[in-house]
């Protein structure tokens, strides 16, 4: 079972920037998509932004142009870079890796966007 542990949450005011980073264990990670999705307080877990394992991307509308998925294969690492936060980007982010159809998923890290 992989194990995926996030970091770089935190408070933040709006117009702020943080940079979340996920590291992945085992040697799965150069073949496997990766994604951040993110869960606010009573509403549904949404994907946020992916990555293949050939570095194409995909992000949710709502953060296009304010967001950046990166990965590292030598770190088994999936950064997100988040700039221009707004106060409806606050959830709890999680991690997720896809190998062969099968998901696995980190803790969560809480991101708050307040003043």
């Amino acid at each position: 079972q992989v194990q995926l542990v996030e970091s770089g949450g935190g408070l933040v005011q709006p117009g702020g920037s943080l940079r979340l980073s996920c590291v992945a264990s085992g040697s799965t990670f150069s073949f496997s998509a990766m994604g951040w999705y993110r869960q606010a307080p009573g509403k549904q877990r949404d994907m946020v932004a992916s990555i293949t394992i050939f570095g194409r991307v995909n992000y949710a509308d709502s953060v296009k142009g304010r967001f950046t998925i990166s990965r590292d294969n030598a770190k088994n690492t999936v950064y997100l870079q988040m700039n221009s936060l707004k106060p409806e980007d606050t959830a709890v982010y999680y991690c997720n890796l896809r190998f062969r159809s099968m998901d696995s998923w980190g803790q969560g890290t809480q991101v708050t966007v307040s003043s």
